[in-house]
């Protein structure tokens, strides 16, 4: 089987223009500082401060959830049910979502 032959592309040439992608341009932008614009300051330090209740919220609900797998697996306090099991996988669930919103 013949090798196909090779298409040239005429006229070729820069598709840019010479001089980088900041031709034209400062190397840093100034940011604009109205609201409207693309700037978004950084959230103040004061404000990323969570509360004392959010890790020991956050810790409880992964303590107990797992308390209640674990009791429920060894039958000690009540029947091995699933509902018991949903319940403890719910609280570890809420425990890991609270942990994603501590600062």
């Amino acid at each position: 089987m013949a090798k196909p032959t090779k298409r040239r592309v005429s006229g070729g040439g820069r598709t840019t223009p010479k001089g980088g992608a900041t031709a034209g341009r400062s190397a840093r932008p100034e940011m604009p500082r109205e609201a409207g614009g693309r700037y978004t300051p950084p959230i103040p330090r004061s404000q990323k401060v969570s509360p004392p209740w959010v890790p020991v919220l956050m810790f409880g609900l992964l303590l107990i959830g797992t308390l209640i797998i674990l009791i429920n697996y060894t039958d000690t306090l009540w029947g091995t049910s699933n509902w018991w099991l949903l319940a403890g996988l719910g609280m570890i669930l809420g425990g890991i979502i609270t942990a994603t919103q501590y600062h």
